[in-house]
């Protein structure tokens, strides 16, 4: 059977995200021609999903799950494959009143274990009463269930479908509701189940279409972000919809083996709106060989949105000057920041501004907590992207440790508020206190500075080593360490430990495919004389094979983790003294 993709131009006017919830939006999409699009890793076309035809499988779906005995306002969890049966389970728990969750699936999670593992605690943690899988990972959940109190339900998409249709009628959602859980990526800590109601996602949604990308009709969307993500799935799930563009998706798993196949889904399609953290960039760049840019034409790439971790204007220009060939704009870069708690989008940068990058020094900002603005031509500068202004209705603070707002230039934590916050962390009062503060504003967890209105990013606050009362940053020791031949972009992890005496050691573990002990120790003693040479502290370097370093189910590196699994080795107090030089 030949498949044919959903039309870019709909025969409907466009409204953006003007709904009070999320069904609301996929009943007006559905009266139109537009939908979602699924390839696979050679770019073929396998699957399409309209919304005129999603509007109908997921309310057959919801009658199906109200036949099961589900309650409304009972949680299920998905596992969140890129696919058209999740968009369609996920619609269907909306439109029967459920309260859906995305579930990872296992890519780059390690063992069975350890994937088993992470799901049982995501069924405990998000207090899941129902959990539907594909049959490729239906075993894993059911593994991961056992011991837990029973679900009423267990089963694939297939299963559900042979479940009569009861005949309850929908009960409308209010605005006030949850709308989904999104679970935290987990980099600092285990995943918290973030409560997100439908007026704060349409409020998030409405924000990101309207001022955030300026969207129009002809506009078309393509992405390989993981559904279980919260820029995966607000962005380009449930973006596309109440905005009523189409979408083609590649799996996250085959964007990891030929991302040319997402730059071949833009150029084919004539997209214009694609988002990638910047570590994709850079697998794109490492990986475009010239005869892919003899067939590659990126000219119609207005918004290149760049997020969910920090962004370091290298990796960008390596890609532009990468892609020019083949007609990428770097004026579409369109940097952002954003958060689960806050639904997904906190401040968008100017469109068709492209990068702009403030070089300061880095001796001012580790000693004092000041972004002293210098030439790029310094010998020591840090340089950080304008993240742009936050959202209407949204407001952005920098406060020091006692609540206290800094001026401009002054780093110190960063606060938000506005209509898209979370209601909080599911069944978890302690932790949300201790981040969603008096008048109704948000510890991000972040730390930077604001500078004529626009934010500044320049890193997490648990991800500050702090050495003889000089504030280092993680994301710079692990630079440095990518600026080596051996090691690749996202393989070094910095972090601090503790011994039991209390004696701290800054560590840098980093991947490689060295095997040779020579070459090995000969990496491990040039990165202890760089780091002590930029950041005046020694410093013990661990050289790990590839793949080993732990990431979150998004894919950004887990220092925590790191941290754990280094502590968890063998006897590291000897290695301590004799790797870093402090006997």
């Amino acid at each position: 059977m030949n498949l044919e993709a959903t039309s870019t131009n709909n025969n409907k006017p466009q409204r953006l995200a003007d709904f009070e919830t999320l069904v609301e939006a996929l009943d007006y999409a559905a009266t139109g021609v537009t939908g979602c699009n699924f390839y696979d890793a050679r770019g073929k076309l396998q699957a399409v999903l309209p919304y005129s035809e999603l509007h109908v499988r997921a309310q057959k779906s919801a009658r199906r799950l109200l036949q099961l005995g589900l309650q409304r306002g009972d949680h299920v969890a998905l596992i969140a494959d890129t696919e058209p049966e999740f968009i369609v389970l996920f619609f269907a728990c909306r439109y029967a009143g459920l309260i859906p969750f995305a579930v990872p699936v296992s890519v780059n999670l390690g063992s069975h274990e350890v994937y088993v593992r992470q799901i049982r605690g995501l069924l405990d943690g998000g207090q899941a009463v129902a959990a539907l899988a594909s049959v490729d990972f239906i075993r894993f959940v059911e593994e991961a269930a056992e011991g837990l109190p029973p679900l009423k339900w267990l089963g694939t998409p297939e299963q559900l479908a042979n479940v009569a249709e009861s005949d309850i009628a929908f009960q409308p959602n209010q605005p006030d509701e949850p709308a989904y859980l999104q679970f935290t990526s987990g980099s600092t800590r285990f995943p918290q189940g973030v409560v997100i109601t439908e007026k704060a996602v349409m409020s998030n949604l409405q924000g990101i279409v309207r001022t955030g990308l300026e969207l129009r009709p002809g506009d078309r969307s393509a992405s390989w972000l993981p559904f279980y993500h919260d820029m995966g799935l607000v962005g380009f799930v449930l973006g596309p919809i109440v905005s009523q563009l189409s979408v083609d998706y590649l799996r996250t798993r085959d964007f990891a083996i030929r991302p040319i196949q997402w730059l071949r889904l833009i150029s084919r399609n004539r997209c214009s709106i694609a988002f990638s953290p910047p570590f994709g960039l850079a697998l794109c760049a490492r990986r475009v060989r010239s005869a892919d840019l003899e067939e590659l034409d990126l000219s119609s790439w207005r918004v290149a949105g760049i997020g969910a971790e920090m962004i370091r204007p290298d990796v960008l220009d390596n890609f532009a000057k990468a892609l020019a060939p083949a007609g990428f704009n770097p004026h579409a870069y369109l940097p952002c920041y954003g958060l689960a708690e806050a639904s997904l989008a906190v401040s968008f940068s100017r469109l068709d501004q492209g990068l702009d990058v403030m070089c300061v020094d880095a001796k001012a900002m580790a000693e004092r907590g000041v972004a002293v603005r210098v030439q790029a031509e310094s010998r020591k500068v840090n340089e950080f992207v304008n993240c742009g202004r936050a959202l209407p209705g949204h407001s952005i603070n920098i406060v020091d440790d006692n609540g206290i707002e800094l001026p401009d230039l002054r780093v110190g934590r960063v606060v938000m508020k506005g209509p898209s916050l979370m209601a909080g962390y599911l069944n978890n009062p302690q932790a949300t206190s201790e981040v969603l503060m008096p008048e109704g504003w948000l510890d991000t967890g972040d730390l930077g500075y604001v500078f004529e209105g626009d934010l500044y990013l320049t890193g997490r606050r648990k991800d500050i080593i702090i050495v003889n009362g000089r504030n280092i940053r993680a994301q710079d020791m692990e630079a440095l360490a990518e600026e080596q031949p051996e090691v690749r972009m996202g393989d070094a992890s910095a972090f601090e430990v503790a011994d039991s005496n209390g004696h701290q050691t800054v560590v840098l573990v980093v991947e490689c495919r060295i095997s040779d002990t020579t070459e090995r120790q000969s990496l491990i003693v040039r990165l202890q004389r760089l780091v002590y040479e930029s950041f005046g502290i020694h410093c013990l370097v661990e050289v790990a094979p590839l793949h080993t370093l732990p990431r979150t189910s998004s894919g950004k590196l887990s220092r925590a983790a790191a941290r754990e699994g280094f502590m968890e080795r063998a006897d590291w107090n000897q290695a301590t003294t004799a790797e870093a030089g402090l006997g």
